[in-house]
């Protein structure tokens, strides 16, 4: 194998999931940059951080990017420099930048159109609507729109679902209340909470969809990888059991059980080649009992926070983005369609046995954590230290209290 260094884009538990796959499949220390130091990757033997001042703007991004790059490359002559966004922003900011990084870094990126295109939810649902993909019933409105009082008047009823088509402008926008996507019961909460969201200066467009009823027990969340010649070498996907009930971090899953359903691969697989894809794409999707239909809520132009379940499972997805972009290696042509048979965890046990409804899924959860077939991303036994490990305690004792304070279960309005 070439020699490589991997470069991850964040700080967060994306990037030590990512980290933490290297490491585990050839013992590789990764880099790491960031505008914002996460908990996640503090106090870690397996991933080094450093902090950038103005990271997540675009000048400051490519200037820095493009030094970094000149100078490990003068140094690192035989050396492949592996570049791997982790977040929206960072996703965004390189699929802005085109090509201008390649003469140093190989990576996966989209064309910045096509990025924006998936990204934007109001134009990822035309585009699930050209493959006959299933989505909600959306309805979607401008500015302008909403300053006329459209949504006053919706194509479906209550329970609604509100979220913002652009996610990264989103992360900059703060109000009481605000959180990654709202469940509405009634015409008065979504007047308030929209008028709250454009007054706080989000400025793009807002997407109201139709509830699609059932708990967290009825979503999926499928990873592909799709190489640089826009073949789906790998697919794999969970069955989330809990997501994060605290306002900022609302529908992160929590607990996923490995799943599978070659119609959703197949079909998924197809939609990805016919859009020319690359890269790692991370899928969101809901079961919807009255149709019997699973319904897309959105595409992730990068591996998923939760992602680390996929490698844990056995698919390493370290060893896709070297096989690919590395070494280029042979592909039969032959998609891996996987299966798993172990729980992924990101909350202490104790959280899962308290708040995961009473079903057969947690009860195969339960043996799973039983006969040790189990795992988190964050708890890795070869980057454990007395602070790494303190810090881990504290976090899950910040998870136990955003429980408590939180959670509310989800009624089925099925």
């Amino acid at each position: 194998m070439k020699q490589v260094q991997p470069f991850l884009l964040g700080s967060d538990i994306n990037v030590y999931g990512m980290a933490r796959a290297f490491h585990e499949q050839y013992g590789i220390v990764s880099k790491a940059y960031a505008y914002f130091q996460l908990a996640p990757t503090r106090y870690s033997r397996i991933v080094d951080v450093t902090i950038v001042p103005d990271f997540d703007e675009l000048d400051a991004f490519k200037r820095y990017m493009l030094e970094l790059g000149s100078s490990f490359k003068a140094r690192n002559p035989d050396t492949v420099a592996l570049l791997i966004p982790c977040s929206d922003v960072y996703a965004d900011l390189l699929s802005q930048c085109g090509d201008e990084l390649r003469k140093y870094f190989v990576y996966n990126t989209l064309d910045d159109a096509l990025s924006r295109r998936l990204s934007y939810k109001s134009s990822f649902y035309r585009i699930c609507e050209e493959f006959k993909l299933p989505h909600p019933r959306t309805a979607t409105f401008d500015r302008e729109a909403v300053a006329r009082g459209d949504y006053r008047n919706l194509p479906f009823g209550f329970p609604v679902a509100m979220k913002p088509a652009n996610s990264v402008e989103w992360l900059g926008i703060e109000f009481e209340g605000r959180k990654k996507a709202f469940i509405i019961d009634t015409p008065e909460e979504l007047e308030s909470l929209i008028q709250k969201s454009y007054k706080a200066g989000y400025t793009s467009e807002m997407v109201i969809q139709d509830f699609i009823p059932g708990g967290d027990d009825r979503m999926r969340v499928l990873n592909a990888y799709v190489d640089q010649h826009h073949r789906v070498r790998m697919m794999f996907l969970g069955h989330p059991l809990l997501e994060d009930p605290t306002p900022v971090a609302v529908g992160n899953y929590a607990a996923i059980l490995p799943d599978y359903d070659e119609e959703v691969f197949r079909r998924i697989a197809a939609f990805l080649e016919g859009i020319g894809y690359e890269g790692v794409a991370n899928f969101d999707m809901k079961f919807d009992v009255r149709d019997q239909t699973y319904k897309l809520f959105e595409i992730n132009l990068r591996q998923g926070r939760s992602s680390y379940f996929v490698t844990l499972n056995g698919f390493n997805l370290a060893r896709y983005f070297v096989d690919d972009l590395v070494e280029d290696s042979a592909f039969d042509g032959k998609t891996v369609f996987g299966r798993g048979d172990k729980l992924w965890l990101e909350i202490p046990r104790s959280i899962f046995r308290t708040y995961v409804a009473d079903n057969s899924d947690k009860q195969t959860a339960l043996s799973m954590i039983k006969s040790g077939n189990w795992g988190s991303t964050l708890e890795y036994s070869k980057d454990m230290n007395p602070l790494r490990w303190l810090l881990i305690r504290h976090m899950f004792n910040i998870y136990k209290k955003g429980y408590s304070r939180y959670f509310i279960k989800k009624a089925d309005k099925s």
